[in-house]
């Protein structure tokens, strides 16, 4: 508490001292943390009549006064509350008592009118008093008597009874200050807003169970703060916002119970068999609770949040054959010139070439085209520039190509949603074609079951680049990533990823291979071939894994592992391919690549040891060959590593 109080007197006394040292009071301006601040700004000037902050009309048809307007603070204004002023390193169990003081400090205690507000009624009060320890202010009804409710009881005296009842005291998080021209006001306006996001946004009913070794405002506040506005500012994907919600209200719901039962415990030390129950049903929600807890926080945190990702579902439902069992041609041009579709027929369009009589349908728009294919449909899309407002959702084996060079037919994904490509088809094929993402949360494409595949295309991203979901496939070749603000290319265990003559660059990192050493997880097959992988902030490539006792390797074991990769029978299409560019490797290429395919080798024989030790503790000595021989299926072959943050290979540890 002396530190806390040390660092209040500081910023107090500074402005007193202003004037001593000749500062003129125009120099102190009012921020978002309701104190005064030396930026010699005439913005709230203590000298100048007139408030620094705006007003809104309340809701409703009751004509309530205006009231100020606080609830639009920036993430770094409560930021600087919190901390500097309000928090600062307190305990769990000090942030009432930290709260209280720093309210005597800033906040007035007469003389200022709020619209007490809850779910049932609006009523406009005057505060006559503050309870700071209680977080509370002594109110009465204002003249005229101005309240709006979705029922017609509260009237007059059934309000003044029911303040009777609460004694007067409501709790500040429920007034909205009402707006005064003359800036007296302001500072309290501020700090009722703070108590009222603090208590709606930050605080958990559990944050008083948790020890108090550690100080509440680095370990609870700031993250909470920082996931608050990152929805707001739609950088968390929907259904990871979702989730997050619902566990939050699982989690109040279960420590609601847990209160109960362990206040239906005695206090004496009786043993009696009510009493057991009880303490075991108590300790099975505890247990829960803090499985919720932990999911919480891992949320929470925006570095875990990101290594480990969001296990998205995904719910695209395949349409299958048409109905008439035809296949069609979507042909997409925002014009459709004589000269383009001359061209169209003699290369794409004759039936000659097919074999077979073709329907074609026209459309000027690629999202409507893919939206309405069916199973063994191909799009076609023209040279241009498409802006689309929503998202491909592709559940069919269908083939979108670009009729021309990718740099003469762009997409380009505006809005706020949450996806640019999402892919689960048994077989999606899509090429030549230029993918551009704005304002997007989640990768600009998310293979989640099938096989897809990119061939000749470039993909200018704005968040997470292609994202490999567990179970999917993605063959890539001779396509441009680039611009990731996370990985380029995120590989999930269980997944395969073969990546061939591609260039990756300008982003976070390369290539983030998830975690796959979990007894749950299959472990991803991933094959790198000849790919240029450039100029990206961190790690060419990364892998993410827990730490483990055996870190350091043997390098005899390692070589044996690399070498076992490389003699793996890999697929028919790229047999040809990898013989060529193991001939024609360079020694400047060969420790990237060795070292990344070492260190895969190394966690695969890791998985394979655990997996091992699990199956002798159940008392299966003999495994199933198959069970058993779970290795990364990888090559690694003629990849060049240039110009990378970090390196060419770095492993993430948790």
């Amino acid at each position: 508490m002396c530190c806390r109080r040390q660092l209040h007197d500081r910023s107090w006394a500074e402005q007193e001292l202003f004037g001593n040292r000749g500062v003129s009071d125009d120099c102190i301006e009012l921020t978002g943390c309701g104190v005064y601040n030396d930026s010699c700004s005439d913005y709230g000037s203590r000298d100048k009549l007139g408030t620094a902050l705006g007003r809104t009309v309340p809701d409703g048809n009751v004509l309530f006064p205006d009231i100020f307007h606080t609830d639009h603070l920036l993430f770094y204004e409560r930021f600087k509350a919190y901390q500097d002023y309000i928090l600062a390193d307190c305990k769990a169990s000090e942030v009432k008592e930290f709260t209280a003081e720093y309210l005597e400090k800033v906040l007035e205690p007469s003389g200022w009118q709020a619209v007490w507000r809850t779910n049932v009624f609006e009523v406009l009060v005057e505060v006559i008093d503050v309870e700071y320890s209680a977080l509370k202010a002594v109110v009465q009804l204002s003249e005229p008597f101005l309240c709006e409710s979705q029922v017609s009881t509260f009237t007059l005296e059934c309000m003044q009874e029911l303040l009777e009842l609460k004694e007067r005291q409501i709790p500040l998080q429920e007034l909205w200050v009402v707006y005064d021209e003359s800036g007296e006001f302001d500072q309290t306006a501020l700090a009722v807003e703070h108590v009222r996001f603090f208590y709606q946004c930050i605080w958990r009913t559990w944050d008083e169970e948790e020890e108090d070794d550690f100080d509440y405002f680095v370990r609870c506040v700031e993250p909470r703060l920082r996931l608050h506005y990152d929805i707001l500012e739609h950088r968390v994907p929907s259904g990871l916002v979702a989730d997050y919600q619902n566990l939050l209200s699982q989690c109040e719901e279960l420590y609601r119970k847990f209160l109960n039962v362990r206040n239906s415990i005695p206090s004496s030390d009786s043993d009696s068999e009510v009493e057991n129950v009880s303490m075991v049903e108590g300790l099975k929600l505890y247990e829960k609770i803090e499985h919720l807890k932990q999911k919480l926080k891992l949320i929470e945190n925006p570095l875990l949040r990101y290594v480990f990702g969001y296990q998205k579902y995904s719910g695209l439902q395949a349409k299958g054959l048409r109905p008439t069992g035809t296949k069609i041609t979507h042909v997409v041009s925002s014009t459709m010139m004589a000269s383009l579709l001359q061209s169209l027929i003699r290369d794409k369009l004759c039936p000659d070439s097919c074999g077979e009589e073709l329907e074609i349908q026209f459309h000027s728009d690629p999202l409507a085209a893919v939206n309405a294919c069916y199973e063994g449909d191909t799009v076609i899309i023209c040279p241009g520039h498409y802006v689309v407002d929503g998202m491909f959702c592709i559940a069919d084996s269908v083939e979108l190509e670009g009729y021309g060079l990718p740099d003469d037919i762009v997409i380009e994904k505006r809005g706020k949603g949450d996806n640019f490509v999402d892919c689960a088809g048994p077989n999606i094929r899509i090429s030549n074609l230029k993918l551009v993402q704005h304002d997007a949360v989640e990768g600009i494409l998310n293979v989640h079951h099938g096989k897809t595949t990119l061939e000749n295309c470039v993909l200018q991203c704005e968040t997470t680049g292609i994202t490999v979901r567990t179970s999917a496939e993605l063959l890539m070749k001779n396509s441009d990533l680039y611009g990731a603000k996370g990985a380029g290319v995120e590989i999930y265990p269980g997944s395969t990823c073969t990546l061939l003559d591609n260039g990756i660059h300008h982003c976070k990192e390369g290539i983030l291979i998830k975690n796959f050493l979990d007894e749950h997880y299959d472990i991803p097959k991933i094959t790198l071939v000849n790919n240029m992988i450039h100029n990206n902030e961190g790690y060419g490539v990364v892998l993410v894994r827990p730490a483990m006792p055996s870190d350091v390797k043997d390098s005899s074991d390692g070589t044996a592992c690399v070498e076992g990769f490389r003699h793996e029978q890999l697929p028919e299409c790229i047999t040809d391919e990898l013989e060529l560019y193991e001939q024609a490797e360079i020694p400047e290429q060969i420790e990237g690549n060795y070292e990344i395919a070492n260190e895969l080798g190394a966690t695969s024989a890791k998985k394979s040891q655990m997996l091992k030790k699990r199956l002798s503790e159940l008392g299966i000595t003999e495994a199933d060959d198959n069970l058993m021989s779970q290795e990364v299926f990888v090559s690694i072959v003629g990849n060049q590593f240039k110009w990378n943050g970090k390196g060419s290979f770095g492993t993430f540890l948790f």
